[in-house]
């Protein structure tokens, strides 16, 4: 039987599937707000326009994990992930009825707030949740959500064409995990022991544990002396020691190498590369497919995660982007200058970028968040996770914002050789700086990153 912890953590994980709803929606609602026919902008919306409401998400993002993360260590990470359900339930419901570009913007702002808060609170509370022996399983098992509501989008939302419908069925998603998770969810001990509540966190701790009361008495004192050891921290602590110091850069560093490795750019505007590439397949079809790749891949990094080790699967997964970005990319540039020499290969861009999804999918996409949750001691745990995950949103921004403008300046084919550059470098990073965390408990972490 599962503990109840499990329970627990798969419950507050359906926040990352309306996250993943988000992260998608551009891709099949900004051709049918566009729409000649039917669509609520008829043909009259720009690309500058265009990629204004698929990148100010990343915005909002950006700014998410400050809001949210201040709010972890005032009201509970139970509380603050039921809080997430304000701005994706507002946006859900103002883009059902917005009609006007500005509208759109602001409610794709709000969703990007609930997806900075989702991808900084969420990772703490699996990393305080889990067991040692699970933190690795159930921290990856995240992607799982994330790409099951990717795929949602893709399927769901090029089918639902009705604007208004498709968005009240998310702000009606967003409302079942809220009751959900109110129901379900606990508090971490962590949070009780912070707040010198240590009754309920020994409460806490007998919920969620499938254990006696002595191994319960000595995981509370575990997390007790852990926390008690450490003063609390500002953001400016971040930088004041060797080991801070390391988690941070390589908790942003992470991010930083999956944001250019154009993921974003890869969700945001699936079609529009598609129809760009001339691709033999529907573009819709085709990001179907990837959605597809995406969700089917994301089980296999809880079942290696542990296995094989973190650093292992990030250095396969950079190389493997790599190597499919670099195929796209070649054949984009093929394309630009001579269109007949491709005119056989047109099924390269799907295959590609199948490729390089699955290889995403197994390192780059969920470990740097499953390290995230691990790396951080308690005393600055909200503010450096916050700041860690505005550096990938802030880095998903300039790639979504501008990779529209420069395709078509560059060309698609250049800007996936630059993408395939990065996450060349991106193994390269992981190889020198990254810190192998499987196996090892957040105490001895760290001890390694203080070494």
């Amino acid at each position: 039987m599962l503990e109840y912890s499990v329970y627990s953590i798969m419950t507050g994980m359906l926040i990352s599937f309306i996250a993943g709803t988000s992260l998608t929606w551009t891709s099949p609602e900004i051709g049918y707000l566009n729409a000649t026919d039917a669509g609520v902008f008829d043909g009259s919306l720009t690309d500058d326009e265009s990629s204004w409401i698929g990148g100010v998400l990343s915005i909002g993002a950006a700014l998410g994990p400050f809001v949210f993360g201040y709010l972890a260590d005032r009201i509970g990470r139970k509380y603050t992930l039921l809080s997430l359900t304000i701005p994706f339930g507002l946006s859900s419901l103002a883009s059902a009825f917005a009609n006007k570009v500005s509208e759109f913007l602001i409610a794709r702002l709000i969703t990007g707030l609930g997806v900075g808060g989702t991808f900084s609170v969420l990772p703490m509370y699996i990393g305080e949740m889990s067991l040692n022996d699970h933190r690795g399983i159930l921290g990856a098992a995240m992607n799982i959500f994330i790409c099951t509501g990717l795929i949602f989008t893709y399927v769901v939302g090029t089918f639902v064409s009705n604007i208004l419908a498709f968005n009240l069925l998310l702000a009606a998603l967003t409302g079942a995990f809220f009751i959900l998770f109110l129901l379900i969810g606990a508090e971490t001990p962590h949070y009780y022991v912070q707040k010198n509540k240590h009754d309920l966190a020994k409460q806490a701790l007998l919920k969620i544990r499938d254990a006696s009361e002595d191994e319960v008495e000595k995981e509370l004192e575990l997390i007790r002396s852990e926390i008690e050891k450490e003063e609390r921290g500002s953001m400016l602590d971040i930088f004041r020691n060797k080991g801070s110091r390391k988690a941070f850069i390589i908790g942003s560093g992470l991010v930083f190498f999956q944001q250019m490795s154009g993921i974003n750019a890869v969700l945001f505007f699936a079609q529009v590369i598609f129809e760009q590439a001339g691709t033999s397949l529907k573009p819709a079809y085709c990001s179907m497919i990837i959605g597809s790749v995406q969700f089917g891949t994301s089980f296999i990094t809880p079942v290696v995660s542990n296995v094989l080790g973190r650093k292992i699967l990030l250095i396969f997964s950079a190389i493997g982007m790599a190597l499919s970005e670099s195929i796209l990319g070649i054949y984009g540039v093929l394309k630009d200058h001579d269109e007949d020499s491709v005119n056989n290969l047109n099924f390269l861009p799907i295959l590609s970028l199948v490729l390089y999804i699955i290889t995403y999918n197994v390192g780059f996409g969920p470990v740097p968040w499953v390290i995230m949750g691990e790396l951080f001691p308690n005393s600055i745990k909200s503010s450096a996770s916050a700041l860690a995950t505005a550096v990938c949103w802030i880095t998903s921004f300039i790639i979504t914002k501008w990779f529209s403008q420069l395709a078509h300046t560059l060309g698609q084919g250049t800007c996936f050789l630059g993408f395939a550059t990065a996450s060349l470098l991106a193994g390269v990073f992981v190889h020198f700086v990254v810190l192998e965390t499987k196996g090892k408990t957040l105490s001895e972490i760290q001890v390694d990153l203080n070494k």
